[in-house]
């Protein structure tokens, strides 16, 4: 018997303290997801993409499903939804639900960090809105991203939610496939799984929750060993440490034919996570020590030595338009560099109108007023021009097409810097070649990105390093001046609890030259 489901999927993790909101124009454009897609659309553009939403289709489509696309749209990360957007796509979606006549199920491709200027918990909402239109009767499966602050609400509201193992996360649309098996397993049963939720004590910088490294290496490789028998599920959510709500950080789903057996993998994986607490740290350098330890590293490798420049990461809510690493570069002299993306329409427009060949004097970057930085004023070459197309065929993009809108590769005193008009993460070699940079003939690569780069970066880099120059998104949660965060936690592993009755923290001000 054929299963008439619907499809639908919203996705955006907020920073609270970043400096931008998304509004209606910047889900409409998608920036590195697809663009806004309706109905039959989703179907058509959902094929072969590295998304949620892909892998639930592929199910669907293998498994004979009814399927009832409503609508599927994106954005990069930023600062809080703002309620217009959040209510018209969500007003759109259960819209849609509601009048799809009789479903089997419904299968939500969500992030798990949205925060709408209205709302806190945006997933939660709109789960809950879809669960009232609905009933109790029709099971709900929910794919989400590991960086998910997962909520009470979301987890009441749906009957699965199945989360990314992969950080860089190229294991979007397989979770999407998890999450459409689940759902059919929920058809078939008619009946809920046992569940036990956990919410941990303390949150984990950005980059050190990469799954190449450890402790969470392992921590996946033994979840994985825990699922199976009578545990149907089992999710870990290492939480998106910088928005300003009381979930925000790790919790641990597991869903089992009993509750026995629910919770004795629930506790199971937090006393794992607990032990391994002191492991989830890192070195990090600031701008001049990276530069330095990377040119130093560079004289004798074979091939290029990768700077992460973490604080302007647009995966996490930066801009993608600070100068620190930039400027630190040129001021220690380093030569046959690149960096990118920097966003700066009004450079891309400059490039195009003085045409390749020749010189501009401009402003490039710096207009996200983040305390430490301004832009760097300067004469550079254009290089390279490009319309903006590109084909992200990395492990991340997953064979997305994008454009990232009028675009050039301008050179300075042996730095080549690739500057887009629309913000993407820089997580894909191609985004250095389609302004006619060869990323493996360079000795030094600095990506505005955490984590996600190292998914098509690892394998051609010499090392890794990460640097923190001034920008929006702070590496350790301690920086970050919390005002909702639940009483008790601990900002950074081992580090301080939080107290809300003490003064707010302060952003951190670099120095920058």
């Amino acid at each position: 018997m054929s299963r008439r489901v619907a499809l639908a999927g919203f996705l955006h993790e907020t920073n609270t303290f970043a400096p931008s909101l998304a509004t209606m124009a910047e889900f409409e454009q998608g920036g590195g997801y697809l663009p806004l897609s309706r109905g039959a659309e989703i179907l058509e553009r959902a094929v072969g993409v590295n998304l949620g939403i892909a892998g639930s289709i592929d199910h669907g489509r293998t498994a004979g499903w009814d399927m009832v696309p409503v609508l599927w749209t994106g954005a990069i990360p930023s600062a809080h939804v703002t309620r217009d957007a959040y209510e018209r796509i969500a007003g759109e979606i259960v819209a849609g639900i509601a009048a799809a006549g009789p479903l089997d199920g419904v299968c939500l491709d969500l992030h798990g960090a949205m925060v709408a200027e209205h709302l806190d918990d945006g997933e939660g909402e709109l789960i809950a809105r879809v669960r009232q239109v609905i009933g109790t009767n029709v099971p709900i499966a929910v794919s989400l991203d590991l960086h998910g602050n997962t909520t009470q609400l979301m987890v009441d509201s749906a009957d699965l939610l199945v989360a990314f193992r992969t950080y860089p996360h190229v294991d979007m649309a397989e979770t999407g496939r998890r999450a459409a098996e689940g759902l059919d397993r929920l058809m078939q049963r008619g009946k809920p799984f046992a569940h036990a939720f956990r919410q941990l004590p303390f949150l984990i910088p950005i980059p050190w929750q990469c799954t190449f490294i450890e402790p969470a290496r392992t921590l996946y490789r033994e979840l994985e060993e825990m699922e199976g028998g009578d545990v149907a599920s089992l999710s870990y959510w290492m939480g998106f440490p910088a928005a300003d709500i009381a979930d925000c950080g790790q919790t641990v789903l597991a869903y089992g034919e009993t509750q026995e057996a629910a919770d004795r993998a629930a506790d199971r994986l937090v006393a794992r996570i607990m032990e391994s607490e002191a492991a989830f740290a890192g070195r990090a350098f600031d701008p001049d020590e990276g530069v330095i330890e990377a040119m130093r590293i560079a004289r004798d490798a074979t091939r290029p030595v990768v700077i992460a420049d973490t604080q302007d990461n647009p995966g996490a809510g930066g801009d993608s338009n600070t100068m620190g690493m930039l400027k630190s570069l040129l001021r220690n002299g380093a030569e046959n560099a690149a960096i990118g993306l920097i966003v700066d329409p009004a450079a891309a427009r400059a490039a195009h109108a003085a045409g390749e060949g020749a010189e501009i004097a401009i402003a490039l970057g710096g207009q996200s007023n983040v305390p430490g930085d301004s832009p760097l004023e300067a004469t550079f070459r254009v290089e390279a021009l490009s319309d903006g197309s590109l084909h992200a065929t990395g492990p991340y993009y997953g064979g997305t097409r994008m454009n990232v809108g009028p675009s050039a590769c301008l050179s300075i005193d042996g730095v080549r810097v690739v500057v887009a008009s629309h913000k993407t993460q820089m997580a894909d070699l191609a985004m250095y070649r389609y302004v006619g940079i060869e990323p493996t003939r360079m000795d030094i690569l600095v990506n505005k990105s955490s984590v996600h780069f190292r998914a098509d970066f690892d394998p051609i880099a010499e090392t890794v390093l990460v640097c923190t120059a001034p920008g929006p998104m702070p590496l350790d949660p301690a920086d970050l001046a919390w005002t909702k965060l639940r009483p008790g936690m601990r900002l950074s592993p081992g580090g301080p609890v939080h107290d809300p009755d003490r003064p707010a923290a302060k952003m951190p001000q670099a120095l920058e030259g």
